[in-house]
């Protein structure tokens, strides 16, 4: 798999490559080659945030590329300038990623900062699946929110076609994922239809069994989608969430769902977004 990895050269996604256990998640779901991108917004001049003395982005991406390289990936290091999410899509698209990784600390974008806007730009305008990895302040600096990426999935389902796309990609996590946690949320008005979403759900578990081994569980919950998303994460202990986009036109490319939108925006665990069109993992 073919993955590029978008850095702002922050404390916070340093601490994000440098995690262990995520260089192993990477690697258990076959990615090899890594293209690492940063971008400098076109009002930056000069004195790039987050690059200390050094006056070469391609310089001061040297320290996480060789993290990388150490681990056992493939790397290429890539400088654009302009907006980022523009970038960051553009490169995947051109490179015909599988993946796009971006870290998030649910903030007002600062500077060159891949944080809030950024990362929701990303997500609204991508044709390739997305992961959102969580970083969070601690005393020390910075950390990933909740390691072991793929161990712990919680796949929400609407039984769209959106959603089935975003299923699919299952097989892919095969290396990586110990358990996963099938949702759907219903609304309160609907209670009667709440036996034929438990026998979907059902059929997908037993279908993922098969194919993957994992263990699955389902539930099905009732109320505002979102919330019952963010509760079923902690009730489980999701790692990462798995959701599907809704696509519209080409001249937006991808337009979030209110609720996934809002996952990405709002929630504070790992996401893996699966947009339509995506790139079939190689």
């Amino acid at each position: 798999m073919r993955i590029v990895f978008a850095t702002d050269l922050s404390d916070a996604n340093e601490a994000a490559i440098e995690s262990r256990t995520c260089l192993e998640c990477l690697d258990n779901i076959g990615v090899g080659e890594v293209h690492l991108l940063t971008v400098v917004p076109d009002n930056v001049s000069s004195g790039l945030p987050g690059m200390g003395a050094a006056t070469d982005a391609r310089e001061a991406l040297a320290p996480q590329r060789r993290v990388f390289e150490r681990a056992g990936f493939e790397v290429e290091t890539h400088v654009a300038r302009g907006t980022p999410h523009r970038r960051i899509n553009g490169l995947a698209e051109r490179l015909d990623a599988d993946m796009i990784v971006v870290g998030s600390r649910g903030e007002a974008p600062l500077r060159n900062r891949l944080v809030g806007g950024t990362v929701r730009n990303v997500a609204r305008t991508a044709v390739r699946p997305l992961l959102v990895e969580r970083i969070e302040e601690t005393p020390d600096g910075h950390a990933v929110k909740k390691e072991h990426l793929f161990r712990d999935v919680l796949y929400a389902t609407d039984f769209s076609e959106n959603a089935a796309r975003a299923y699919d990609f299952f097989p892919t996590l095969t290396g990586a994922t110990e358990r996963a946690y099938l949702l759907h949320v219903g609304s309160p008005s609907d209670s009667g239809s709440t036996s034929d979403a438990e026998a979907r759900l059902e059929e997908l578990a037993t279908d993922l069994r098969d194919r993957t081994g994992f263990e699955v569980e389902t539930n099905v919950r009732s109320g505002k989608p979102v919330d019952e998303i963010t509760a079923e994460e902690e009730r489980v202990g999701a790692t990462t969430t798995l959701v599907g986009a809704r696509g519209t036109s080409r001249l937006r490319r991808l337009l979030l769902g209110s609720t996934a939108e809002s996952v990405v925006a709002r929630g504070s665990n790992n996401v893996l977004l699966v947009p339509p069109e995506a790139a079939a993992p190689r």
